[in-house]
């Protein structure tokens, strides 16, 4: 009798222990769970003060939470890019989102996106709240994920070798019959295709577009001399001419388009506080110090647009 009690009293010990080792796993497995991991160091150009009437726009998940994930493609210069220690994020994107973050009451915790291709998969996913990356809005993408303007990108420019000794020119049908790289994913793919189509339709030689899956590809391919040009964003370009010696501006285009913008998830709840944080920044002036701290205030937009009204300004 007494040897039956003892066993009930071992096995009950062991399984109240098994539950308290159980208990701890589970509690253990959420916190890793929910856990967030640390983000990619970025560099604070601006400090901003809150403002509480819109940080009240936020869900109140996101307040609890203090912070928000946000993406870029850090491989150009001056919008998003490495410093030479190659881990702390600098450039436009990061100081106007960071700017954005403090206006809210949050912190922004940046990541790695990958690549450009990367992104809208990464927002789909729920990987990032936000990507700043030279983002162009199109109805394609539009009906994937939202966006908040905030970068005219209408000033474009092509770049070659100095020693080409290239005539200026202002427009992409002046290079009927060459080769011209563009980044992957790019509007610039899309200008230089219906460049082509141009070309040929006036009985000239098409324009022959070689994709690279990023713009320092595309500029050590046309140093190198594998590729004559590379097309793409005015600043983009304007900064790797004035860093190498050997390259210059020889194209500078014009486009219609809309305006560079924050990629977000369809119908994510935390558009409206970062479109109106946005625009306090623009109103108050910061939004305009941080592009002049880049080089690039030519690009300021006067106000930051949400969805439909960013592609109603371009019909």
């Amino acid at each position: 009798m007494n040897d039956k009690k003892s066993e009930a009293a071992y096995y009950n010990k062991q399984s109240g222990l098994f539950l308290v080792l159980l208990s701890v796993a589970l509690i253990l497995t959420f916190t890793r769970a929910n856990a967030v991991e640390p983000g990619v160091s970025a560099k604070l150009n601006f400090n901003v003060n809150a403002d509480d009437k819109l940080k009240a726009l936020l869900p109140a998940a996101t307040v609890e939470k203090g912070y928000v994930i946000a993406g870029t493609n850090p491989n150009t210069p001056p919008t998003t890019f490495f410093l030479e220690d190659n881990k702390t994020l600098s450039g436009r994107d990061i100081d106007i989102m960071n700017a954005i973050g403090q206006r809210l009451g949050l912190k922004v915790i940046w990541r790695d996106t990958g690549g450009f291709d990367n992104i809208i998969p990464g927002l789909k996913t729920g990987r990032f709240d936000a990507v700043l990356s030279n983002i162009r809005p199109s109805q394609k993408r539009f009906a994937q994920i939202d966006f908040i303007s905030y970068f005219d990108s209408s000033r474009q420019a092509v770049i070659s070798r100095k020693d080409r000794a290239v005539a200026p020119f202002t427009a992409l049908t002046a290079l009927c019959g060459q080769t011209v790289g563009a980044g992957v994913g790019t509007a610039q793919v899309e200008f230089l295709n219906e460049a082509s189509h141009s070309c040929v339709n006036d009985k000239k030689p098409a324009i022959t577009v070689a994709v690279f899956p990023s713009r320092p590809d595309g500029i050590v391919a046309v140093l190198s001399g594998r590729i004559p040009f590379y097309y793409g964003p005015w600043e983009g370009l304007a900064w790797q001419a004035a860093q190498v010696k050997a390259l210059a501006i020889t194209g500078e285009i014009s486009v219609q388009e809309p305006p560079m913008s924050i990629g977000m998830p369809k119908g994510s709840p935390l558009e409206k506080a970062v479109q109106a944080a946005l625009n306090s920044l623009i109103q108050d002036g910061t939004y305009q110090k941080i592009l002049d701290h880049w080089f690039i205030g030519y690009g300021a937009v006067k106000e930051a647009k949400l969805n439909e009204e960013i592609f109603a300004t371009q019909s």
